[in-house]
């Protein structure tokens, strides 16, 4: 492999491992409260995505605004799934709230497949982000270096809210002892109602930057990011924030490479990204920043 292919595959592995990243926080910032694996946070991405495909379809506002109401509307859409769906079951055995979550991914994917259509929508790109930038034999669209410099503000927003204010506190607090914080007055269920929101809100910016990056949109488009995002958590050590970004940010440039080195493997890199989650499993399964948990 030549250098510039080489380059060039890294930039690629940097910005799709960045969206890996972005979603994989939401993950781990709801199991690091609840111990929660939310299995439908890959479709609140996909609803992210067609809140902003519509309201620049519907009521033509520009990109630049329809964007942040797309991430308004999906974090109280993550609000309102806190509260109506994992509320009721909070005090249960958690296989109660493993089924809830597996149950809302289908009905959040059945409800999009009826309200928008299974046809695949074409999604616009701002010419913002499609100019084509060349440094040598080296060519990529602008896209892939906002994707990485939009993920890293992002990490560092969400790190000063979880370590500098009193919601983070009070979050970090809850992910060490529920009972004690909640005899301390705090109210549990507020935060949790903002750590869903935040959460969603992550996922709805990474979807759509995958949007962005894939100008496509269907009711099953957050499946296999979803999946790669839970992937990325595991193996940067779900539950922590700075993990699930590192973790993927490498998930990310292992497939790329591997595709581009193994070419005839190209159709098995979603398996290769399973065979990581495996042998994480077997052989670190705190993963790479991840610290063992009391049951």
């Amino acid at each position: 492999m030549s250098l510039s292919n080489l380059l060039q595959q890294l930039i690629n592995g940097v910005s799709l491992g960045s969206l890996y990243g972005l979603v994989a926080i939401g993950y781990t910032m709801v199991y690091g409260i609840l111990r929660l694996i939310n299995f439908a946070h890959g479709d609140v991405l996909m609803m992210g995505c067609y809140f902003a495909f519509y309201a620049i379809l519907i009521f033509s506002l520009p990109w630049w605004a329809s964007f942040p109401i797309a991430i308004l509307l999906t974090a109280l859409l993550g609000i309102a799934i806190d509260r109506g769906a994992y509320l009721p079951v909070r005090r249960a055995p958690r296989i109660s709230a493993l089924i809830t979550a597996i149950g809302l991914s289908f009905l959040l994917e059945n409800l999009a497949l009826v309200i928008f259509g299974g046809r695949p929508k074409a999604f616009q790109r701002p010419a913002l982000f499609a100019e084509v930038l060349a440094w040598g034999d080296v060519r990529f669209l602008t896209l892939s270096l906002w994707i990485p410099a939009i993920t890293f503000f992002l990490i560092v927003f969400l790190l000063f809210v979880v370590y500098r204010t009193r919601t983070g506190m009070a979050m970090r607090a809850i992910s060490q002892d529920m009972e004690t914080v909640r005899l301390m007055g705090v109210d549990v269920n507020r935060i949790t109602s903002i750590t869903f929101a935040l959460g969603s809100a992550l996922a709805a910016a990474g979807g759509i930057l995958w949007a962005l990056k894939y100008p496509q949109i269907d009711p099953y488009m957050g499946i296999i990011p979803g999946l790669k995002a839970f992937v990325a958590a595991v193996l940067g050590g779900i539950g922590n924030v700075v993990g699930a970004a590192l973790g993927g940010l490498l998930l990310g440039v292992l497939e790329i490479v591997l595709v581009a080195m193994m070419p005839s493997l190209a159709g098995y890199k979603d398996a290769f990204a399973f065979l990581i989650l495996i042998g994480i499993l077997l052989f670190r399964p705190t993963g790479i920043m991840g610290e063992k948990l009391p049951e």
